[in-house]
Order: C-alpha cells, then sequence, then structure tokens
C-alpha cells in the first residue's frame, strides 16, 4: 500500500484537519470517562470464593488491602489447553502498569475458570507476575457473563456485552474487565464492566500500530496476533546494502 504523496505544505493542511479530529476525540474520550465515573453501583451480596496460590480467598481478599480492584476475565476454560490468544496479548501490557496500579490504590487480578495449577502452568510459560486466580466451582463468571454452560449455549440466545446474542456468536469462554470497590465497612460494590472490544485500550500495542504507516494491517480483528512465544522472525525490509 501507498498514500498519495503530496508536498509539505498539502500534507501539514491534512494534518491540521486530523489533529481537529483528534483533538475531538480526545475530549470525547475525556466526557465518557467522566459518564464511567458517575455510573451508579450495585452492592455485591453474593459470597464467592477463589482458589489462590495462597489458600481460598473471597472476593472482598482479592482486593488485597486496597480500595479498587480490576479483574481480567481471561479465557482459560477448565479443559482448555492453553489461554485465549487476544487475553494473552492484552495481559502482555500487566506486568509494567503493576507497581503504577498498586500505588495507585488499585489491584489488577486475572479471574479464570480453569483449575489454579493449569492456570499456573500457562502463567509460567509466558513470564508473568500479575496476580491470576481461579473462579473453578464458583458462580462468579456466569454471574458476570463471560463464560456459559452447555446448556446456556443450547438456548436461543445467550446474554453477553449488555445485550441478547445468537449462541452460535458465542464460547464457553469470553473476555471482559469488570470493576469493584470496597469501602471501609467492608462491603464490596460492583462499579463498571465492559467487555469484547471494549478492554482494548489497554492493548498498548494497537495503541502504537495506530501510529504506524500500515496502522493495524489485519483483515479481521487482530488476526495477526500470536502468543508472545508463538511468533516467528518477521522478514526485514530489503535494504540497500545487501
Amino acid at each position: 500500500m501507498q498514500n498519495v504523496v503530496v508536498s509539505r505544505e498539502e500534507w501539514l493542511e491534512a494534518r491540521r484537519a486530523l489533529l481537529a479530529r483528534e483533538k475531538e476525540a480526545t475530549r470525547l474520550r475525556d466526557s465518557v470517562n467522566a459518564a464511567r465515573l458517575a455510573l451508579p453501583w450495585v452492592k455485591v451480596d453474593k459470597d464467592y470464593v477463589f482458589e489462590t496460590p495462597e489458600g481460598r480467598k473471597s472476593l472482598a481478599d482479592l482486593f488485597d488491602g486496597r480500595s479498587q480492584l480490576l479483574i481480567y476475565h481471561f479465557m482459560l476454560g477448565p479443559d482448555w489447553d492453553a489461554g485465549c490468544t487476544g487475553c494473552s496479548f492484552l495481559s502482555d501490557h500487566v506486568d509494567g502498569a503493576l507497581p503504577h496500579l498498586n500505588h495507585h490504590d488499585v489491584t489488577w487480578v486475572a479471574v479464570s475458570r480453569a483449575p489454579l495449577d493449569k492456570i499456573a502452568a500457562y502463567k509460567q510459560r509466558m513470564g508473568w507476575k500479575f496476580p491470576w486466580v481461579s473462579s473453578f466451582g464458583s458462580d462468579f463468571n456466569f454471574d458476570y457473563h463471560v463464560s456459559f454452560s452447555p446448556e446456556d449455549l443450547a438456548k436461543d440466545k445467550v446474554f453477553y456485552n449488555f445485550t441478547p446474542m445468537q449462541p452460535a456468536d458465542a464460547n464457553d469462554e469470553l473476555p471482559g474487565l469488570s470493576a469493584f470497590y470496597r469501602n471501609d465497612k467492608g462491603e464490596v460494590f460492583h462499579t463498571y464492566s465492559s467487555y469484547a472490544r471494549g478492554p482494548e485500550e489497554l492493548i498498548g500495542t494497537l495503541m502504537i500500530l495506530d501510529r504506524a504507516p500500515k496502522g493495524r494491517n489485519e483483515d479481521s480483528t487482530m488476526n495477526f496476533v500470536r502468543r508472545h512465544d508463538e511468533y516467528q522472525e518477521a522478514p526485514k525490509a530489503p535494504s540497500c546494502c545487501h
């Protein structure tokens, strides 16, 4: 591909026009962020138990002494051999953010239905450090609409991303991000969830690619992504010296 080639003056005019749109998008993002913070909360009254490397923990325990908790619903089912490629892509961006999140009173935890030993093995393979726990045997994934039983998938519709969808478009596991708040009395509130492409802004690589000359250069959403240990060395551009 090659775009139209123009003079520097024509490029500057086009760039200024794009800058106006970029500023508009930034202001819209600020407005959406403010609306997100203004969402009402729902008190979590149900007791959820998670298997962790330190033993069984409640949802409140996962806050690890902080008041805010972000849970990434990582697609790794009980009978899966490896974690979802897209979830792995996003999770590659988490470890570097952990000190900043923790210092800002935010705990990040990944949750999957796979048993803890399977989670630990895949986490070791990927070289990740962030907390990752198992909700196996719990209703947590089903209540937050990221896991679907065979009975769910046999129905006319399943509920995902806040809307009914065809089971053929679903899966036994789907991705998402949920936020929770714990007050001084120990009460836990569900404040936000996002599904499908909602958490895409967390993937810094995509944001960088959006500024590259070819952009994401994809045929369908993230079809170029592999687990980071599955890439073959990409061919380099031809050099005048070779």
